[in-house]
């Protein structure tokens, strides 16, 4: 929940803007958002008196990731979600987040320990065999590797770090403040919806915080995935999983990332990345549900070639219509029929119908034609989804945030795949489980199961059909006045003002 409180934030926004000007994050963000000059100056102005406030961070790192990792957990949390949303920070610095690691030092075997006692009942030597020392240690929990005391199996255990949700919250509070006050001082970042950000961040950080429905979420996984042929995932013991500690299957493998393992292995490099392309995509159209975060270290390689994948703690989802008209869409270029192209996304509303369907066809096709000319190892889909939301976004499309997730997760698979296999041709790795996907989702029988879908609704709320209807015409009939301007005028905006009145009063007063 969104809240306001005035001076712990100010001192804690204080010592932000200090370790962002200490480690020169501060001039590479205002570049990246497009701040006005005048506006930098003050801002940069406001955190110069107290650069001795910030923290230093890690000089071996770039700015940006330095400030983040050295501010703590929330911040490098923040961090990675914003690298999901190139619309809002750009894309040149959410390539940048992307990388960002959770160089965090572990905690204490001890505080593990006590953690699993309280959450699950019962001692760690009651229920383990051996309990290694952390094997991962991230913003918002580490992991062990254990074996269950009785069978032997082999697992791994996933602990909240003590006390994050404290700090979590705090900070959060804290970029709520700040969000407020950048609306309330920057009304040319508002298209960005600064408020709306911090609001995506807080939801994702509350179910991450609630390592049960992280635990759910690998459970649907790995049921919509089960006979996927070449990939898995891991099962949850949900006896030894609770709110702050989750146990799930251990993943024996070799690290994605870990070319020479790879190689030394006699693996086929081409049928790996082409499966993992593959499998992302078939879970994004099918099932409407994929792993948000599929960068290497969230990918092992099983002895027998298949993908394994963990960390369950960024999911996707997208509804059914929208994977059709994705579908649709990348069919479209595949085949290269932007008339195709244009016409879904018109169909879908996420062109303006008062827009030419012709110029954007046009559009759409300087988006496809140069990438078809390129040589199969260069041609990139992370490229093409990426120019294609630059165009629509010229015709007046809004911005989607399922879409985007799914655009930078695109990225990041893309770049997986062809780490593995740097010749992977993309669209014909892509073409046959696209291809499947329109076949059985579009034409007279998947027109007959949308009609049978649509009765049933209609079926089991046939008894409220009257009632809903009669209170539509009414409404339609009188219907209700406008809210009056002042109104509409959040309160948090008269806060974010006096708030920025008094960081003024802090500057001012250190000069005095």
């Amino acid at each position: 929940m969104e809240t306001i409180r005035g001076p712990h934030n100010i001192l804690r926004l204080i010592r932000t803007g200090a370790t962002f000007e200490r480690t020169g994050a501060m001039r590479v963000v205002l570049d990246a958002l497009e701040v006005p000059p005048l506006l930098r100056l003050v801002l940069r102005g406001l955190a110069w008196p107290f650069g001795w406030l910030g923290y230093r961070g890690d000089p071996a790192m770039p700015p940006v990731t330095r400030a983040l990792t050295a501010l703590g957990p929330a911040y490098v949390k923040f961090g990675q979600i914003l690298s999901t949303r190139p619309d809002v920070v750009g894309p040149d610095l959410a390539a940048q987040l992307q990388v960002l690691q959770d160089r965090l030092p572990p905690f204490s075997q001890a505080a593990a320990r006590a953690e699993v006692a309280r959450e699950l009942g019962e001692e760690v030597d009651t229920l383990f065999s051996t309990f290694s020392p952390p094997v991962a240690a991230a913003s918002i929990a580490q992991v062990h590797r254990a074996v269950l005391r009785g069978s032997g199996e082999e697992v791994a255990v996933k602990i909240l770090r003590p006390g994050i949700e404290r700090a979590f919250r705090r900070d959060i509070d804290a970029f709520y403040f700040a969000a407020a006050m950048i609306e309330f001082l920057a009304p040319f970042s508002r298209r960005l919806r600064p408020r709306d950000v911090v609001a995506h961040f807080d939801s994702v950080v509350a179910a991450e915080l609630d390592l049960r429905l992280e635990a759910a979420s690998a459970a649907e996984f790995a049921a919509s995935t089960r006979d996927d042929p070449g990939f898995r995932v891991p099962p949850v013991l949900w006896p030894l999983s609770a709110r702050r500690v989750m146990t799930l299957g251990w993943a024996e493998g070799i690290n994605a990332g870990d070319l020479a393992a790879i190689e030394a292995a006699g693996f086929d490099r081409a049928a790996l990345a082409e499966r993992i392309m593959q499998s992302f995509l078939r879970h994004a159209l099918r099932d409407g549900f994929f792993h948000g975060d599929m960068h290497q270290g969230n990918l092992k390689i099983a002895g027998d070639g298949a993908i394994i994948a963990y960390d369950f703690g960024i999911m996707g989802r997208i509804d059914a219509y929208t994977r059709r008209a994705y579908a649709e869409i990348l069919i479209g270029f595949i085949r290269r029929d932007y008339r195709r192209v244009a016409e879904v996304h018109f169909e879908a509303g996420y062109v303006p119908a008062d827009r030419s369907i012709e110029d954007f066809a046009i559009a759409l096709r300087a988006v496809g034609e140069p990438i078809f000319d390129m040589d199969a190892s260069r041609i990139s889909m992370g490229r093409l989804l990426a120019h294609l939301f630059e165009v629509t976004e010229q015709f007046g499309m809004r911005t989607r945030t399922e879409l985007i997730l799914l655009q930078r997760t695109m990225v990041v698979v893309e770049g997986v795949a062809r780490s593995i296999d740097p010749h992977m041709n993309i669209w014909s790795a892509a073409r046959p489980v696209v291809e499947t996907y329109v076949t059985e989702t579009i034409g007279p029988r998947a027109a007959l199961a949308d009609l049978g879908r649509g009765l049933r609704v209609l079926m089991r709320f046939g008894p409220l059909l009257p009632d809903l209807a009669e209170a539509a015409l009414i409404r339609a009939r009188n219907p209700e006045p406008a809210p009056q301007p002042r109104e509409r005028l959040p309160r948090a905006l008269w806060a974010a003002g006096g708030a920025a009145l008094a960081l003024l009063g802090v500057w001012i007063g250190t000069l005095l």
